[in-house]
This record gives structure tokens, sequence and C-alpha cells, in this order.
């Protein structure tokens, strides 16, 4: 049977919040608004933070963040016994926190189990329609209906956990952080690179390349944008088939004089290298997230993702959709290694044009 204990109706002060998200990068800057929101209505509590190891960078500099939790997910790797052990110290270590609020926003069963040994007072999670049964509400003292969920933004599903803490208004705004050393290293390799004055950010790639536009087209854009007088600088991750994708764009447009960082700068001193810029022109991925919580003047290419869950929340842009140049398949239906490029059918005059109304 669950509770309803809200937070108000506690006989002491909320000083400790944990918030549990289990997800990639995107999705942790998506969460920033709860954790917004949570310390404007908590200024005195610490609000700490559980989530994946590889996605800590997202969030190291958030400021009302005050211990960050981390599960590696390469612990599976050391055997049985030492992944049990790692599992038990962690626990043990939120356990001593002596939470009085968990905000449970995953959906893996490690979650809700972690939010049950937490003993929280208040222990908030999701009823998502493939955990009904008895034990994920065991585990939670109230549940927040997902029922319109498909309707909403990730941002505005994450938000609807707090229902039950009566809390309003809500911050809805993503905030992405850095540091001021993130600023300067960022600001010393452009001078180093021979980058000055106005500058436009390009993200080509994603880990997913069915997000990702051709090479000839964007290179297209770029000789266009060069020839408005802006230093262009690309940027992508580390892994060599994105490195390829940006070697051969620069290779089609040598007029450009392109600067690549591809693959050479964390997510804080991405964040800073867009905050400092011009423009952000990218697809679905998480420098677009980043520019749009930075609220960088952005360009956002989108293929078949749901638009209404993904696209750059609050963004001072413009989203290119490719279904409106072309039929695209469900997003529920794609093949997430495919070599299909599905935002071919955009023309790179209709970014050339958006980038040029977002630079006038």
């Amino acid at each position: 049977m669950m509770t309803t204990v809200s937070a108000k109706q506690m006989s002491r002060p909320v000083r400790r919040i944990l918030i549990i998200k289990l997800r990639h990068h995107g999705d942790m800057l998506l969460t920033t608004p709860v954790i917004n929101t949570l310390s404007q209505h908590y200024p005195d509590a610490e609000i700490d933070m559980l989530m994946y190891l590889e996605t800590r960078d997202m969030l190291a500099s958030h400021p009302s963040l005050h211990q960050l939790f981390t599960i590696d997910r390469q612990w599976k790797k050391q055997g049985a016994r030492a992944h049990m052990g790692h599992e038990i110290k962690l626990v043990r270590q939120l356990m001593q926190r002596q939470y009085d609020v968990v905000i449970n926003l995953a959906d893996q069963w490690r979650s809700a189990i972690v939010t049950k040994l937490s003993g929280a007072p208040i222990r908030l999670g999701f009823d998502f329609p493939k955990r009904r049964g008895k034990i994920w509400p065991f585990c939670h003292t109230q549940l927040v209906s997902t029922e319109n969920h498909n309707a909403l933004h990730t941002v505005e599903q994450n938000l609807s956990i707090l229902t039950p803490l009566n809390l309003t208004p809500l911050n809805s705004q993503a905030t992405m952080s850095f540091s001021p050393e993130d600023k300067q290293a960022v600001a010393s390799l452009l001078t180093q690179r021979g980058v000055q004055g106005k500058y436009i950010v390009i993200q080509p790639t994603s880990r997913w390349f069915f997000k990702c536009w051709t090479e000839e087209k964007m290179a297209q854009t770029l000789t266009a944008l060069h020839q408005q007088g802006y230093a262009l600088v690309v940027t992508s991750g580390p892994d060599s088939r994105e490195l390829q994708m940006v070697e051969r764009i620069t290779a089609l447009c040598p007029q450009a004089n392109v600067t690549s960082l591809a693959g050479q700068l964390t997510l804080r001193k991405l964040a800073a290298l867009i905050d400092g810029a011009a423009l952000f022109i990218g697809v679905d991925s998480v420098p677009m997230h980043m520019a749009a919580a930075l609220k960088t003047p952005l360009v956002a290419l989108f293929g078949p993702s749901k638009l209404t869950f993904w696209r750059p929340w609050q963004a001072k842009g413009e989203v290119i959709w490719a279904g409106d140049f072309g039929p695209l398949p469900d997003p529920d239906d794609i093949d997430t290694h495919t070599d299909e490029r599905y935002l071919d059918a955009i023309p790179a005059q209709a970014v050339i044009d958006a980038a040029l109304r977002q630079l006038s």
C-alpha cells in the first residue's frame, strides 16, 4: 500500500534530496529543470544525483548539486562478486545520506530498489505501464501517472513527477554548466588555432548515423557560411566513425578553412565553445540540447526522431525536419544501426537560409 505524504506534511524540513536518472547524456541535461525547481523551493536542501558514470560530465558543474553518485556500467565486467561489492557499497553510501525525498526518474528495477533502500519518507516514481505489479509500487510512496506523456516534451515529463510536492511555480529552464577553467581553456585553444571574431559551431555527427546529414550537403553549407565571413569550428565525439565523417566533410570544402576540434573537447569545454558561438548548427544530438540550454542561436536538423519528446527545449532558433521534405519511417520502427541517412531529404539551401536568418 502506497502512502501519499507530501513534503509540506513532513515534521522536519527537507534537508537532503536524491534524484535518480540512469540514461544517456542528453537525458541527463533534460533533468536540470527538475534540479532547478527543487533548488528554488528547497534552497537549504542538499540535492544529490545518481547517474551513470559516463554521463557525469553533463552535471558535474551544476551549482545546485551537492554530490554526484555514479554507477559504472563496466562493473559487470569485473565478475559477479566484484560487481555486487560495488553495488552494496553504493547503496550503503546512499543510505548514510538519510534522504528526506527521493525522486526516481528512471524506469530500471535497480533504481526502484535503491529508492526503497534509501529509507526516505517521500519516494516518488512514475507509474510506468511496464512496471505494473506489486514490487514497483512497494518501492515508492507515490507513483505519478504517465498517461499523457506521449503529448509532452521530455522536460515536461520529468517535471510532472514533482506534482505530489505541489511546487509552484516550476522552473522549466534547462541549464548546461561549465567552469571558468573550461571557458579559459577553450579561449586559449581558439587563439592557438587562429579562430578570431565571431564563429559558428557545427556538430554534423551523432553516435547514430541515421540522424546525420550527407557530407556533401554539410560541406556545401559550410562553404556558403564561410563566404559570409564567419569562422567555422566543427566538433564531434571521439568515435572513429564520427572523426572520419568530419574528415570527409572538411575535405569537400577546403576553401572554407574549417577548424576541426572533433574528438578534442570534454562535454563541458564543448559547452563553453557553444556558449561563445554566434550560431550552432547540428543534428539531433547532445550538443544540440546543450546549445538550446545555453540560449545560443541554433539550426537543428531532425529526421525520424520523436519531435514532441526531443526537439531542442525552449531553443532560440529553428528546427528543420526532414519530414517536411519527404516521407519518414516511424521512429519506433528504425534499425538504429542502419546506414540510411534520413536527413538527406533536407536541401542544403534550407539550412543555409535558416542559418543566415539566425545570423542577421
